[in-house]
């Protein structure tokens, strides 16, 4: 498949159907992902995998009861035959940033990026995760994660300056997905979104 192909097919896919992902295979995976970019060749962005088996306890980690309740998507995402977490650490780019080669850039301090680039680069290789995902014929779903990272975090063995930056719950599509209500917003075209700057 060409790649504006599996662009114009890739969805955020939120009810599976409980198929288990084969952890070797989705392990190769992450590591073609983590040839996206990354600034100063930090390689400072890791993936961790969780199977089928783990899915609910890491469902029960990052969400809590009250959530899970109310949430009707809560069953499909629950059915994930996979989970990747993808963290970063902003200690290795501080670090990188003070090596000779960039100590003049000033990014030795992390007060000083205007852009933090370790959420850049864990965006990327997500993003070349998704499309991988695609690809193979596989459905994702970015997972936010905004809850409950300090239990998180310890669960999948992260180190101590890890940020967790998302989560991709994997899996085949049950079909029975609640249609985001997102997707009824009136927002520009992806057309004019691309504006040519004049000279």
């Amino acid at each position: 498949m060409q790649l504006r192909a599996i662009l114009a097919s890739r969805r955020m896919v939120r009810s599976f159907d409980g198929t288990p992902v084969d952890l070797d295979w989705l392990e190769g995976l992450c590591e073609d992902a983590l040839r996206a970019p990354t600034a100063g060749n930090t390689a400072g962005v890791y993936m961790y995998t969780v199977g089928a088996a783990d899915v609910a306890t890491y469902m029960s980690l990052s969400t809590d009861e009250t959530w899970r309740k109310a949430a009707n998507r809560a069953p499909g995402l629950a059915r994930a035959g996979g989970v990747v977490l993808i963290t970063s650490s902003p200690k290795l780019y501080a670090e990188r940033y003070r090596e000779d080669d960039k100590a003049n850039s000033g990014l030795g301090d992390l007060s000083m990026w205007p852009l933090p680039y370790w959420h850049a680069d864990a965006a990327m290789a997500t993003m070349a995760l998704l499309l991988l995902l695609e690809e193979a014929n596989w459905q994702a779903t970015l997972w936010g994660s905004f809850r409950r990272t300090s239990d998180v975090l310890p669960w999948i063995g992260a180190g101590p300056d890890e940020e967790l930056f998302g989560a991709v719950l994997v899996g085949r599509s049950d079909g029975h997905g609640v249609r985001s209500r997102s997707l009824e917003r009136n927002v520009p075209t992806r057309k004019q979104r691309v504006r040519r700057v004049r000279t």
